[in-house]
């Protein structure tokens, strides 16, 4: 059984080393590539200000956060959620410090020591930078994927929300589709992420037209010349 966690936070700030503290943890859980129906969702009451923009971005203010639980009345919990998984995170050099600094903050090295000893990590950022080209934000790799961020747009940034979107995101990079820079155009999410989920059906062959291999050799051509004759066609081949 392989088990992934999707996991996003919220923070007051960009910068953990200015303390700036998490103020939302959201969690998707994944069995086998197939989203389980499991969540974390915790707001957390930081006990410092927001960064200026920072309040912008997640959409939280202290007043709302002042009767949240601190992070060590919650980190038991998300601790049981996330031991053992592989956490698929976005930007995970981000997130991960957080993580780390409100652990070390905690001052029980013996009990809580760094994330990545409890969990796998994988940054999703890496991975799309390896599968597709161009932008690899979320709202970028949304767009390409036809992933509807509507809600997004309407509410603001949330860590259960973005870690929904980053699960549909995961699913389309790794369905086993290789990407040629094209744009999916206007899939709905609903739609892309059950294709996602059943990667196992078999995707349909398509065959070009004389048509289309004669204006396919004419463009391989002015390639080759532009190369010296160095295309990843002529490789492959």
């Amino acid at each position: 059984m392989a088990r992934q966690v999707v996991l996003d936070t919220e923070t007051t700030g960009l910068e953990w080393r200015n303390g700036n503290r998490i103020v939302e943890i959201g969690c998707v859980e994944l069995i086998n590539r197939k989203s389980t129906g499991r969540t974390y969702h915790q707001y957390v009451r930081p006990d410092r200000d927001f960064e200026e923009g920072a309040q912008q971005v997640t959409g939280l203010s202290l007043d709302f956060l002042a009767d949240k639980p601190v992070f060590a009345e919650i980190v038991d919990g998300f601790l049981d959620f996330v031991e053992g998984a592989e956490l698929l995170i976005h930007n995970a050099k981000f997130d991960v410090g957080f993580i780390d600094y409100e652990l070390g903050l905690l001052g029980d090295r013996d009990r809580y020591g760094s994330i990545s000893e409890l969990c796998k990590i994988t940054d999703t950022v890496r991975l799309a930078k390896q599968t597709v080209q161009g932008r690899v934000s979320l709202d970028a790799l949304c767009k390409r994927f036809g992933i509807s961020t509507d809600e997004r747009e309407r509410m603001g940034h949330g860590a259960l929300l973005d870690a929904q979107l980053l699960t549909e995101v995961y699913l389309a990079l790794t369905s086993g589709q290789s990407d040629l820079g094209f744009d999916v155009g206007s899939t709905s999410s609903r739609t892309q992420s059950a294709y996602a989920n059943a990667d196992q059906k078999p995707r349909p062959l398509f065959s070009a037209s004389a048509a289309d291999q004669a204006a396919h050799d004419v463009v391989l051509e002015r390639v080759r010349k532009a190369t010296g004759g160095n295309t990843v066609w002529d490789r492959l081949a």
